[in-house]
């Protein structure tokens, strides 16, 4: 008798689980379709034209099209990032600051964090590689959600969580730094904002943990890690795993 109470509730909250995996699967799907639609919408109008003005074959119609693939992916790629940052601020899918949320337990803001993630890829995806390290990017961020000041510049699409980031004037991001509002231990994810001051230079491949406050003009060398929760003070040059204090720049 003892062992039969337990079987009868797994099997409802597996249901329940199941169901909100199944929609949050069929919601991501259908929302980044619909921005993928938005995007390409621009395209499909000037390749329609474009098509009709050509002739019906011949070697113009073959260079025209063939040149006219490239821009196309351009002009892709940069109408995707406001699309996106606006239909994800449209839906409310972010990531919320200073939770813990469990793995297993599948919760709605568990599972509006995974969908926030997968617009976050779909864009990285598509754009990223052409315009990170350009002020079309930090501008993505900022439509994104991220609070940045003037000349940000983010070299890198390690960088994630972005309603959680808050970046002072001049601040440089590195190639392939890992910095984010989340982390993930024991089947657990946690959140917290990150803060980098005025004039802050993250140094390539390092990594900056969730709850991290740097203070104004610091640097952090290429290949460094800054655990979680960690204040680097104003001024000074940081390195190392975990970074420690170098010397004044």
């Amino acid at each position: 008798m003892n062992l039969q109470g337990p079987r009868r509730t797994v099997g409802p909250r597996r249901l329940v689980v199941a169901t909100r995996i199944a929609w949050t699967v069929v919601s991501a799907a259908v929302v980044q379709a619909i921005v993928c639609l938005l995007a390409v919408l621009p395209v499909a109008v000037i390749w329609s034209r474009l098509l009709a003005m050509l002739p019906p074959d011949g070697a113009i119609r073959l260079f025209a099209i063939s040149g006219a693939v490239i821009p196309s992916y351009l002009l892709f790629s940069l109408v995707l990032m406001p699309v996106s940052a606006f239909v994800m601020r449209l839906t409310g899918w972010r990531t919320m600051p200073g939770v813990e949320m469990r793995i297993a337990d599948m919760d709605w803001r568990l599972l509006d964090w995974a969908r926030a993630m997968i617009g976050t890829h779909l864009v990285r995806f598509f754009s990223g590689a052409l315009f990170r390290g350009t002020p079309i990017w930090t501008a993505y961020l900022r439509m994104a959600g991220a609070r940045m000041g003037r000349r940000v510049y983010v070299n890198s699409l390690g960088v994630s969580d972005y309603n959680l980031l808050e970046f002072g004037d001049g601040v440089v991001i590195g190639a392939d730094v890992h910095l984010s509002g989340h982390t993930v231990e024991k089947g657990v994810v946690k959140t917290a904002p990150v803060t980098l001051g005025r004039n802050v230079t993250i140094g390539l491949c390092s990594i900056i943990d969730i709850g991290v406050e740097i203070g104004d003009d610091a640097q952090v060398g290429a290949m460094s890690l800054v655990p979680k929760h960690t204040r680097l003070e104003s001024g000074f040059v940081y390195a190392g795993v975990p970074a420690k204090l170098l010397e004044t720049p």
